[in-house]
């Protein structure tokens, strides 16, 4: 059976939604809504569909099974709710709303109507991610020592005009948007952390929120990972590395603007002696949406939770308030409620008839 699809935002990333859904033969894109009316013609043009300027139309369809969220995140949460009452499925776009309390509204509801909610994490659907998660799983490079991770872009002129340096749309600056993919990935390929050390500067854009933003977490057993995500890195990067007992793991691209996505995994030969490297590389199209969009289709029909879900994102949004809250208090903060992360499968409970 085909599913009916929703999208609310006709931006760049309902756009990379709507390529995704148009690969898969078994749903098909239903409506497009967003205020602007040129862009909803537009997606509805280039992919097909009706057009809405009320999300609230779009979400209550009745040819409508699952609504894509992509929206400004000061709409998120009431756009993803309003949808889940009305028994449709859910693909929030991260960080799943601008806060802790909001990500709860959103996986209350989905709990409560019984539906499937994801957060839109398509980071974990990267070749080179999703390897290293299997080489960590194998037992490849031992047991896990520390991790790092780098990730920014510059901005583009007029970038503190827009909807992410608006406090009150956004809920924060670089690290609720860069940074959550960071928390999310650190929580995938290492479980949860206990506490964080966090530091938010505003060091360049006239803006309100912060572009730039570190953290240290740490675990009771010892293992670390440090990040720091910026809108000051000139020019785009994504590095990050796993060092565990027997060797490491290096993803030093994702691709694009970003450099060519590989994997290199290093094996220790012994003390003094260089590593054995190999380099995997992943030269083609950036494969991380369909993937993404294949996997909740599935979770959808397999009833199951999905790679990514609204516990993930939940979660993700508690790290990132324990980076606030110990920037503002200028000290290690522990991190409330964590749970280890999904990894796509497990029972869940049945939904309504």
């Amino acid at each position: 059976m085909s599913l009916g699809v929703a999208i609310v935002g006709a931006g760049l990333i309902g756009r990379k939604r709507a390529a995704a859904l148009e690969a898969c033969p078994d749903c098909r894109l239903a409506v497009t809504a967003d205020i602007d009316p040129a862009a909803g013609r537009g997606l509805a043009r280039d992919f097909g569909g009706g057009v809405e300027t009320d999300w609230r139309k779009a979400v209550g369809r009745a040819d409508v099974d699952l609504v894509v969220v992509a929206t400004p995140n000061h709409l998120l949460a009431p756009v993803s709710v309003a949808a889940l009452k009305s028994g449709k499925h859910v693909l929030c776009e991260k960080p799943l709303g601008r806060n802790v309390r909001e990500s709860e509204r959103i996986v209350a509801a989905a709990r409560a109507a019984g539906r499937t909610l994801k957060t839109g994490f398509n980071h974990r659907h990267h070749p080179a991610l999703g390897r290293a998660k299997q080489e960590i799983e194998r037992g490849t490079i031992g047991r896990l020592l520390h991790l790092r991770c780098r990730y920014g872009h510059g901005g583009r002129p007029g970038y503190d005009k827009e909807w992410r340096a608006d406090r009150t749309r956004s809920g924060g600056g670089e690290l609720l948007d860069q940074g959550v993919h960071v928390v999310d990935l650190l929580r995938w390929l290492a479980g949860d952390f206990d506490e964080v050390f966090g530091l938010i500067r505003t060091a360049y854009w006239k803006m309100k929120v912060e572009d730039n933003a570190f953290a240290l977490f740490k675990r009771k057993d010892g293992l670390a990972a440090f990040f720091h995500t910026s809108w000051t890195q000139w020019k785009n990067l994504f590095s990050l590395e796993i060092f565990g007992r027997e060797g490491y793991l290096i993803v030093p691209g994702l691709g694009g603007s970003y450099g060519e996505e590989q994997l290199i995994i290093g094996r220790n030969v012994g003390q003094g002696r260089p590593p054995d490297e190999e380099v995997i590389a992943y030269p083609g199209p950036d494969i991380s949406w369909q993937e993404e969009w294949r996997e909740f289709l599935a979770a959808i029909r397999e009833r199951k939770e999905p790679c990514g879900s609204g516990l993930d994102g939940l979660a993700a949004n508690r790290m990132i308030d324990a980076v606030y809250r110990s920037a503002k208090a200028n000290r290690p903060v522990k991190i409330e409620g964590g749970r280890r992360p999904s990894r796509g499968g497990g029972r869940r409970r049945r939904r309504p008839e």
